[in-house]
């Protein structure tokens, strides 16, 4: 290593004789100066709008925008589909309402949740969401019920997420 220590040194020593401090000095402020010109052209105050985050569209997800009233496991996890149930699994007779907007389109749709029934619980992808949900006295408003208990088997599986339509504008 003592080799390095003498090659960095000649070349130091070389230059230092080549070379006066006001030559160095000269030089580095005619690049300031020549950039001092060029800085103002450059587009530093650009700025671009920043991009909108785009909505989830995993339809495995909890925020995906039909389940904003769900509560259960989500079929699309448990080998059925948003709109269909599993195999060996039944829709429940009836279901619970929800009204969830779309972000993509800006829409209100009013979604239907059905439970699967006839199987074990799924366990995958369990979401409750309670977005404008009521007291558990009103039933039909309410999304803890189990609604397999219309049905011959009252086991519930999973939730499906079908949408029934476009729901009403407020007046």
């Amino acid at each position: 290593m003592h080799w390095l220590d003498k090659l960095g040194e000649r070349a130091t020593r070389s230059v230092a004789h080549a070379t006066s401090r006001r030559s160095v000095l000269n030089r580095i402020g005619k690049a300031l100066v020549g950039t001092a010109f060029l800085m103002p052209v450059l587009p530093v105050a650009r700025s671009a709008p920043a991009d909108a985050k785009k909505p989830q569209m995993d339809d495995t997800a909890c925020d995906y925008w039909r389940y904003c009233a769900v509560d259960g496991f989500l079929c699309s996890c448990c080998g059925g589909s948003m709109t269909s149930c599993p195999p060996g699994t039944s829709p429940s007779a009836v279901s619970w309402v929800g009204t969830c907007h779309n972000p993509l389109d800006g829409k209100d749709y009013l979604i239907s949740y059905n439970d699967c029934c006839g199987k074990a619980a799924c366990g995958k992808c369990m979401c409750a969401a309670a977005e404008r949900e009521r007291p558990g006295y009103q039933m039909f408003l309410h999304n803890d019920v189990n609604w397999c208990m219309s049905n011959e088997s009252s086991i519930f599986h999973c939730t499906t997420s079908v949408i029934v339509g476009l729901a009403k504008p407020k007046p």
